[in-house]
């Protein structure tokens, strides 16, 4: 729930009031009594979309993150260790190539 500001237009007195968005707004200042309160508008504080459709990478899991720099990482395979052996040796043409 958001906090408003208000401020009476009569005696000058300005308050914040945590209160619903549904919520009426008020009208009678507390202090003088009189019907001059007004709602100011503000930047207010930020919000935070969460569900389905509003910022779905912002929000991430850590658990999300974890997998997802696990997934940017080389993979580790049993065939780089295969290509660090000594290369096999190539077997010289010792054929006469058909000519006799």
């Amino acid at each position: 729930m958001p906090t408003f500001d208000y401020e009476c237009g009569a005696c000058n007195h300005s308050f914040e009031l945590f209160q619903s968005f549904g919520e009426k707004v008020k009208r009678t200042c507390p202090e003088c009594k009189k019907r001059k309160l007004v709602r100011l508008i503000g930047t207010g504080g930020g919000f935070i979309f969460k569900g389905s459709g509003f910022y779905q990478t912002d929000y991430r899991s850590s658990e999300y993150k974890r997998r997802e720099s696990e997934d940017k990482k080389p993979p580790k395979s049993s065939d780089s260790n295969s290509e660090k052996k000594s290369p096999e040796k190539k077997k010289e043409d010792t054929s006469d190539g058909g000519a006799k």
